[in-house]
C-alpha cells in the first residue's frame, strides 16, 4: 500500500498451474490526498461548510486470469463445473 492511500483492498484468486495467488483487480481509499492536489471539495448540506471530498481509484478487472482460473478451480471429470452465480449469464452448468 502506498503512503498515499489510507487503505486498499485486492482481489486475487489462485493459478494452481503457476501455484499462487495472482491479483485481478484492486481498490483504494485515498482519503482526501487526491482531492487537495485538485481542489476537489463538496458542501455539506448540514451547515453549508465545504471540506476536501474523498476519493476512490478501483481498477478494472484482469479478464484472463479470471477465466483462467475459474477454468482451473473447477474442473471435474464431467468437464467444467460453472459457478451457481454464473448460470444465469451462461445458460449452462457445465462445460463438456
Amino acid at each position: 500500500m502506498s503512503f498515499t492511500s489510507s487503505i486498499c483492498y485486492d482481489f486475487e484468486v489462485y493459478s494452481e498451474a503457476q501455484q499462487r495467488w495472482l491479483e485481478v483487480s484492486s481498490v483504494s481509499n485515498f482519503d482526501t490526498y487526491q482531492a487537495n492536489r485538485l481542489k476537489c471539495r463538496i458542501r455539506r448540506t448540514a451547515d453549508k461548510k465545504t471540506e476536501l471530498a474523498h476519493t476512490l481509484n478501483g481498477s478494472a478487472l484482469a479478464l484472463p486470469r479470471i477465466v483462467a482460473a475459474l477454468l482451473e478451480n473447477n474442473q471435474t471429470p464431467e468437464g467444467i463445473r460453472i459457478p451457481a452465480a454464473l448460470v444465469p449469464y451462461m445458460g449452462c452448468d457445465i462445460i463438456k
